[in-house]
């Protein structure tokens, strides 16, 4: 149990994970940025389900990496997305200056299960969908330009630990002395 809470290797391994997946992703670093901010921004929207070929469309559309995009979409999964839902539903609802719906005829849960989609239009989609906007604008821009920075100084810092060690093969192979980089 307590391994289930608590993982020996940390809550933030998988954030790790994902970090260095995407910095090891051999494209420029403009594509690689342009795909994780198309993930990102798709991950806002409430098309639960679509997030994945939403992003990949995206980002080919902006010729951007589609790894990236794919794993900028992992934002929203079971655990984020009633909170993304909330926030989305909420700046929505501020932005459009409508009130929170009340009475039987707006339970969500009766509206999901009847599937009746002109009454979840209303109260529910427009909300998000206008709440996700400026939310997916805002993360994708933030994201573009750390993920465009972290990526280009992790293959800048690569390329020269590279030459160094080619360069240390090459001296020893020769048995000589070059300047190092």
């Amino acid at each position: 149990m307590r391994e289930f809470l608590w993982p020996r290797k940390g809550l933030l391994r998988p954030l790790r994970y994902y970090r260095l997946r995407i910095l090891r992703l051999g494209a420029t670093p403009h594509s690689i940025a342009i795909g994780f901010a198309s993930g990102i921004a798709m991950a806002w929207t409430p098309f639960l389900g679509l997030h994945l070929g939403l992003a990949l469309v995206l980002s080919y559309f902006l010729s951007g990496n589609l790894v990236a995009a794919a794993l900028g979409t992992t934002l929203s999964n079971p655990a984020t997305f009633p909170v993304i839902c909330a926030v989305t539903w909420e700046t929505g609802r501020w932005l459009i200056g409508g009130e929170a719906p009340t009475g039987a005829g707006t339970d969500l849960v009766d509206l999901l299960e009847k599937m009746q989609f002109r009454e979840l239009w209303g109260p529910v989609l427009k909300p998000m969908l206008v709440g996700a906007l400026p939310l997916s604008l805002g993360s994708a821009v933030i994201l573009y330009t750390v993920t465009f920075f972290a990526v280009r100084g992790f293959q800048r810092r690569r390329r020269l630990q590279q030459t160094r060690r080619q360069q240390a093969a090459l001296a020893g192979a020769l048995g000589g002395d070059f300047p190092s980089v």
